[in-house]
């Protein structure tokens, strides 16, 4: 592994520079013990070691579960969003060889596939309460939910379509299938955007980490002297980092470095739809 690797994203990344920002200053945190371990009164303030080992193994359950936690939302988050690239993707080659399209017909469903990923991109980046302020304004709520709206536009010109016998009833169950995906991969991105972990687990995780970072250095500052103090930044850059990473990784739909890069799924599946009506038979 190159170094440039290990070390350049200590920089680069505004996550991990942030992580190391912290770390240092717990590191300087504990030049206090230290200084004490020089003085006179280095009897004085020790914290038995034995405090530290266990507080340890309680405070590393708690960040496996929450890690694992949080890459779990991400995760699924990024399958739902696979499942929506190879839905429209489905429904475009469906609608392109089972319909009898014009070319109204065809410019009408492109925009509306070509748009859906956009718009669920900016539904889930807008914050939960957006909805329930445009009611208090007195706006339209009727089409608040935009990406529902693209749906029920290709379903009114299905059956349009079915009332013109341009599909037949077998052909409707067939692209009812894809649309139907849509909202169901909606309904989960949904379910991730507006559930995060729950907050008192959020806090107690944050309280165990601060109370062993405080506790650290006048545990070990007796064994270890001046040592202690790389050997704090160090455990403070471990499990500070696994804290913000799985912060930021729990929200998997926003601008962090380590969210989702839905701008690149939107244009992958925008070119796809383009491809693949344009080459329609």
């Amino acid at each position: 592994m190159p170094l440039r690797d290990v070390i350049v994203p200590l920089i680069s990344s505004r996550t991990l520079a942030q992580v190391s920002s912290l770390a240092l200053l717990v590191g300087l945190y504990s030049c206090l013990p230290s200084l004490k371990e020089a003085s006179p009164y280095h009897n004085v303030g020790d914290i038995p070691s034995e405090f530290h080992a266990a507080l340890s193994l309680v405070l590393g359950w708690l960040l496996v579960f929450r890690t694992n936690s949080a890459y779990a939302r991400w995760w699924e988050a990024r399958t739902l969003w696979g499942s929506l690239v190879n839905a429209i993707r489905n429904l475009s080659i469906k609608l392109t060889c089972l319909a009898n399209l014009a070319e109204d017909d065809v410019r009408r469903l492109q925009t509306n596939l070509n748009e859906f990923p956009v718009t669920l991109k900016n539904h889930l980046r807008r914050p939960a309460s957006a909805g329930l302020a445009s009611q208090a304004d007195g706006q339209s709520s009727d089409w608040d939910h935009r990406p529902a709206l693209l749906v029920q536009q290709i379903y009114a010109w299905i059956g349009q379509a079915k009332t013109e016998g341009n599909i037949d009833g077998h052909e409707l169950r067939v692209l009812d299938v894809e649309l139907a995906k849509l909202l169901e991969i909606v309904g989960g991105c949904e379910r991730i955007a507006r559930t995060p972990i729950v907050r008192s687990y959020r806090v107690f995780a944050r309280q165990c980490i601060l109370l062993f970072l405080l506790s650290l250095p006048w545990g070990i500052s007796n064994d270890f002297g001046w040592w202690t103090i790389p050997l704090t930044i160090i455990t403070a850059y471990f499990m500070l980092g696994m804290e913000i990473v799985a912060e930021h990784v729990e929200e998997p739909f926003g601008l962090d470095e380590d969210d989702l890069d839905l701008d690149g799924l939107c244009r992958t599946i925008q070119l796809s739809v383009t491809e693949i009506f344009q080459n329609r038979s």
